[in-house]
């Protein structure tokens, strides 16, 4: 029996999969909380070692014979963090994260210094939006001087789980494309954007090597011993949270849309070659298969029913009876829920507001309401884009912690008017590096299988979990829209008089 596991260290929590590849089902699933630190100016980070001790944890949650069985591992990691190591492989400081809004001056000053805006998309294919890795550099070498003289390697997340299971330094294009340094186009580094972040020094040396998305490479000995493991597992090239959810989801070929309703959310689609966007309207990601992904962030999903239910005192699981209670608009309430800034639109110092307030909606039930259809146009805006650059979708492919919601999966098929399928494993990022991991085994032992083969042996879809446009609610949701966009157009003009 071949058992994978893929490993994906998220914002709130680490997750732990095991996949039998012959039975094709999930053995088991373990999880582990993760504190954030955060602070007044939009800073927020983790320290590294808190990754580690969580996944070191969900491995022993497991059955010994259980750890001994698996032959390879992927890791899957929350984008965009930046992890500061020096000659030694010690850290440096605590992780910058992907929402970490404390360096949005210095994505400005890095976008001025390779030309601007639209220069650093000709160059590279993206812009330097709020919380790339590429901002956190010069924040460091203003804040924490010392930190940035003894930078050796830059890091990922996911790069740093990597060094920690082999003891090897490396990247993939996909979660590379993060950064803002990566050449989106040609798959590697751009020595200009690297300049504008630093023009005096040589930041090529700080970068691991760039592999290819079938990479994989043996677990170090020692962790191996240490995690109950044997000393025979492969470890996959791993990437992205966002590039491992579209493998878990089986978006691994154009024509189909992923949705990831997690503390951020994004929607991600499969393209046989580069998608850039000279208004940087979407990510033009590279894909951790080797192709691309062209993808758009927001940073508040369920970040907003989660503030929502924590100041009426109440659980977030409570929320889809509240839904039950009010109708699509919530009565005109209406809210902009940039609680983090945002970055999809580039809005980093913007907050969330409510609108159109009265006494009689301005309750749980409709605030709660308000904030799940605000995350929901914010993602519908991004789909917008996505369709005018003529891509066209059949289905959504619905992953994260808001998919276990029957209220946001039907909100999303109506606002979207696209039916929702839930893949069976819900763990999307997880499975995606599982996926990963068993593709880049069966490359290792010579099998020619594609990632496509792999994905439709493995990806099952949940049929009694499936959501479908209702017309009139479809119909319903078009003015509460309408009018989302025209409060996203003001805050838009408000935010570029002050800049």
């Amino acid at each position: 029996m071949s058992v994978v596991a893929g490993l994906d260290i998220g914002t709130q929590s680490v997750k732990l999969l095991v996949h039998d590849t012959d039975r094709r089902r999930t053995l088991a699933i373990r999880g582990r909380p993760l504190a954030l630190v955060e602070g007044a100016d939009g800073s927020r980070e983790q320290q590294p070692e808190w990754w580690i001790a969580a996944a070191t944890q969900c491995f022993a949650d497991l059955d010994a014979g259980l750890r001994a069985r698996i032959v390879a591992l992927g890791v899957s990691g929350q984008q965009h963090g930046f992890v500061p190591l020096d000659a030694a492989g010690g850290v440096l400081a605590p992780a910058k994260l992907w929402c970490d809004t404390s360096s949005w001056r210095e994505c400005e000053e890095i976008m001025a210094a390779a030309g601007g805006y639209r220069r650093c998309i000709a160059l590279a294919g993206n812009p330097i939006l709020t919380g790339y890795t590429a901002s956190k550099l010069p924040w460091t070498r203003k804040h924490r001087p010392d930190v940035y003289r003894r930078l050796a390697t830059i890091l990922l997340p996911h790069d740093y789980v990597n060094f920690w299971l082999t003891g090897e330094r490396w990247m993939e294009c996909g979660d590379a494309s993060g950064t803002g340094w990566l050449d989106v186009r040609k798959h590697r580094w751009s020595s200009a954007m690297l300049a504008a972040t630093d023009a005096d020094r040589d930041l090529w040396r700080c970068l691991p090597p760039l592999v290819d998305a079938q990479f994989s490479a043996p677990i170090a000995s020692a962790t191996a011993d240490a995690l109950g493991l044997s000393r025979e597992v492969r470890v996959s090239a791993g990437g992205g949270d966002n590039m491992m959810a579209a493998i878990g989801t089986g978006n691994v070929a154009p024509g189909t849309l992923s949705v990831s309703l997690g503390t951020s959310g994004t929607l991600f689609a499969c393209a046989d070659r580069p998608l850039v966007d000279e208004d940087g309207l979407w990510a033009a990601f590279c894909s951790s298969t080797g192709s691309w992904l062209p993808l758009v962030c927001t940073m508040n999903c369920t970040v907003a029913t989660r503030c929502v239910a924590d100041a009426f005192g109440f659980e977030a699981g409570e929320g889809d009876l509240l839904i039950e209670r009010t109708a699509p608009g919530a009565d005109g309430l209406l809210m902009l829920p940039f609680f983090h800034g945002e970055r999809s639109p580039d809005l980093p110092s913007a907050h969330a507001s409510l609108h159109g307030m009265n006494p009689g909606n301005f309750t749980r039930a409709h605030v709660y309401r308000a904030a799940m259809e605000g995350a929901t146009y914010a993602l519908r805006h991004g789909l917008d884009a996505l369709r005018r650059a003529g891509l066209a979708f059949q289905a959504i492919r619905l992953t994260g912690g808001g998919a276990n919601s029957a209220s946001w999966r039907q909100l999303l098929a109506d606002v979207f008017d696209l039916p929702v399928e839930m893949p069976a494993e819900t763990e999307g990022a997880a499975f995606g590096a599982a996926l990963q991991a068993l593709w880049a085994w069966r490359h290792h032992a010579g099998d020619t299988a594609g990632i496509e083969e792999i994905a439709r042996e493995h990806v099952a879809l949940d049929e009694g979990r499936a959501a479908r446009p209702d017309a009139s609610r479809v119909q319903s949701y078009r003015e509460p829209y309408r009018q989302f966009l025209e409060q996203l157009a003001a805050l838009q003009q408000a935010h570029a008089a002050t800049a």
